[in-house]
């Protein structure tokens, strides 16, 4: 579909040079992959989000949000409607005490040196994470010792109906690799940390031995969405995969990573398609051989 000449005009008002049509989602995704969106919105309020999804509601065009395209598959056939992108003109921190407020599109990694600059402990395993707070607390994001729902208190968040809502504590409904933002239809606009106070050079210590874990285990050299598969409860996914002789297997241009059998990555050139099919060829030799069912962590979207 196209974007009505209507809302259009609204979207360019709205945003002036913050919109953008046509716009090819292999440039806003870490595995470089995905066909055109028919427009990019990047707000900088909740006033701006408000403002473009009752618009879209209007003009019944359908809007799809995302962070830092992390842990995202987007169709070679891209997105029809409008992608509100909450990136980084939402990055805004605001730390009292050992309470951190941030908007959904700040990094994690700019987020996690916040903290550890005003020496606050609690967020160092989040410092190598390539996602936003918003995608993080929508998917309850994890590494290492720790997760989020560990230091998240409250998220502020645009309803499906367009009302300001916040909720607290366990109404999040955490759970691994899930909340209550997991059913979509909402926008999460901010979130309040609470971490505790910590010594800098251990929390900047913590931080660089992450990192550099990371960075001997896992394909951060090539594009990829990160982590592929869910743990399945009992077994590691890579350690099924590799079980499987899977390691280097290819389809296209989108191959498992010989570094760590747990992700897909793009060797170059790869499309949505190559990359399903493998996610599809992994599942079933996974399943025949181990019995186990693997699923997807990855967000699908356009097909």
């Amino acid at each position: 579909m196209s974007i009505p000449r209507q809302l259009r005009s609204h979207l360019d008002e709205i945003l002036k040079d913050a919109v953008t049509y046509d716009v090819p989602m292999c440039e806003h995704t870490s595995i470089k992959i995905g066909g055109p969106a028919d427009a990019l919105a990047q707000p900088a309020c909740a006033e701006e989000i408000m403002a473009l999804t009752e618009h879209c509601r209007r003009f019944d065009t359908p809007y799809f949000i995302m962070g830092n395209g992390s842990n995202l598959l987007v169709s070679d056939d891209g997105i029809r409607g409008v992608v509100i992108k909450c990136g980084p003109r939402l990055g805004g921190i605001k730390l009292s005490g050992s309470i951190i407020e941030a908007q959904s599109g700040v990094t994690l990694a700019r987020l996690a040196q916040a903290a550890a600059g005003a020496s606050l402990s609690g967020l160092e395993f989040a410092g190598g994470i390539p996602g936003t707070l918003g995608g993080a607390v929508y998917m309850n994001a994890g590494a290492y010792d720790g997760e989020m729902s560990m230091i998240v208190t409250q998220t502020t968040y645009l309803d499906s109906a367009g009302n300001i809502r916040t909720v607290s504590g366990s109404e999040h409904g955490f759970g691994y690799r899930k909340s209550i933002f997991s059913e979509g239809g909402c926008v999460i606009l901010s979130s309040v940390l609470q971490l505790k106070e910590g010594i800098q050079e251990q929390i900047y210590s913590k931080m660089n031995h992450f990192n550099a874990c990371r960075r001997e285990k896992q394909p951060l050299a090539m594009p990829s969405c990160g982590s592929t598969f869910k743990r399945p409860q009992g077994h590691y996914a890579g350690a099924l995969i590799q079980g499987c002789c899977l390691m280097g297997c290819s389809i296209g241009g989108a191959a498992v990573s010989e570094k760590h059998a747990g992700f897909v990555v793009n060797t170059g050139g790869a499309t949505a398609a190559d990359v399903r099919a493998l996610i599809g060829h992994i599942q079933n030799e996974v399943q025949k051989k181990y019995g186990v069912t693997l699923e997807c962590e990855v967000k699908m979207v356009g097909f």
